[in-house]
């Protein structure tokens, strides 16, 4: 795989620029899904705001309009469409330029549904043509065409591609790129592809300008970071330690690990790397070894629980949080009792819980004994009624405890309050 650097789009970059010189544009960008989205709409802000741009906090107020999607569920649909739908006015009132790009462009279907039923979007990018972005924007500003950038094979590595971080304390950096594990119920390796690493120079470059800039936390992003393959060798171990020697930096955290590939090796970093922050997520998906040999996760409840044994007693202040999906097709009474069994017994910190969502193109959504809504929504509840009463149990060991905290700014509710956290997040 080859990785290139980004200088060629500076010609589109500086091309809009000029374009667009002394007329104050503003542009505003709509972002859902994970933390990888997030990053790429750093990225996106980034470029536009080398092409002249000002962001704004609302769609009609901007002359740039970007939606970067996420495909993960389908309530991300019912938002985008709802957007779209909103927005078809205004683009005939201002002439506004529309542009719709990430997972959900990588899936045929809502390609063609965004052709037939939006037809005024202007610009239509994939997750493997982000570095694109200041040339798809020149060419529909020059030739007034609706331009469609979106390719099936896997995209490669830019660097350099400038960034835009709204906060001035925390930073995610992207290691890699892409999923190898085809878990049956996921879109993500169809829309992102095969797995690419970025070297590990280019990585502890930046997080090294990150720290100068006063960064004090960083969150290393991939789809599975324990696959991260630095060449020769080097893998997620070696860079969490080398990052953990980065001055400035005092907070590592990463996201997400697989539990198949948490070795020895990454324990023993986290152990010994006094920054990696003792809140690990350890996505379980479900308890039962029945529907994680459906799901296609390749280990058990045993080898879960077992594996989270092995960490607590390697490093005995660490604490886990989790993903947890309710209603896999197939899912029975026992299988379900399985996942409670699993969360009684580790009471993570906190559970990201989630009914399951058929997706079009995976094998899940073509699985028999699709779960009845009606039971998925019971079952998440009492999940829900579990997780919620462990709360306070948690929450005792923080009683009395000093705790160095980092202070990310004021309080979403409360601007009279600051929102701190400690290392176990």
């Amino acid at each position: 795989m080859e990785i290139k650097e980004f200088n060629e789009e500076n010609e589109y970059i500086n091309k809009v620029k000029e374009i667009n010189k002394n007329q104050n544009l503003k542009y505003h960008i709509l972002t859902m899904g994970c933390l990888q989205n997030e990053n790429d709409s750093e990225k996106l802000c980034g470029m536009i705001e080398k092409m002249g741009y000002t962001k704004v906090d609302s769609p009609k107020k901007a002359n740039l309009i970007v939606f970067n999607t996420c495909c993960v569920r389908e309530n991300a649909e019912d938002k985008l469409f709802g957007n779209l739908g909103e927005l078809k006015n205004y683009k005939k009132e201002t002439g506004a330029i529309i542009a719709v790009g990430g997972c959900m462009m990588q899936e045929k279907h809502i390609q063609e549904k965004l052709k037939k039923s939006y037809p005024y979007f202007d610009i239509m990018f994939g997750t493997h043509t982000l570095n694109k972005f200041p040339e798809d924007l020149y060419k529909a500003i020059s030739n007034k065409n609706k331009v469609t950038d979106v390719i099936d094979i896997d995209g490669e590595i830019y660097e350099g591609i400038p960034i835009k971080r709204e906060d001035n304390v925390k930073a995610s950096v992207t290691i890699m790129y892409g999923c190898n594990n085809f878990c049956t119920y996921c879109i993500v390796p169809y829309v992102r592809g095969r797995e690419r690493s970025r070297k590990k120079e280019d990585i502890l470059k930046e997080i090294e300008m990150l720290a100068k800039e006063g960064y004090k936390e960083i969150t290393l992003l991939g789809q599975n970071v324990n696959s991260y393959d630095g060449g020769d060798g080097y893998k997620f171990s070696n860079l969490l330690l080398d990052v953990n020697k980065i001055e400035g930096i005092e907070r590592i955290r990463f996201i997400s690990p697989h539990p198949k590939d948490f070795t020895d090796d990454v324990i023993d970093a986290i152990k010994n790397s006094k920054k990696v922050c003792r809140v690990l997520h350890l996505p379980l998906q479900s308890g039962s070894t029945n529907i994680l040999k459906k799901m296609n996760r390749k280990y058990t409840k045993e080898v879960y629980l077992n594996l989270a044994e092995k960490i607590k007693k390697e490093i005995p202040e660490v604490v886990f949080t989790t993903d947890i999906i309710v209603g896999f097709p197939g899912e029975t009474e026992e299988d379900f009792e399985d996942t409670l069994d699993v969360v009684k017994k580790l009471k993570f910190e906190q559970v990201f819980m989630f009914i399951f969502s058929r997706r079009v193109g995976t094998p899940a959504d073509r699985m028999e004994n699709q779960i009845p809504e009606e039971i998925k929504h019971k079952r998440f509840d009492r999940l829900k009624e579990i997780v919620e009463s462990q709360v306070p149990e948690n929450n005792k060991k923080y009683i009395g405890k000093r705790e160095k905290v980092l202070v990310e700014g004021k309080s979403k509710t409360n601007d009279k309050l600051l929102t701190r956290k400690n290392r176990n997040q």
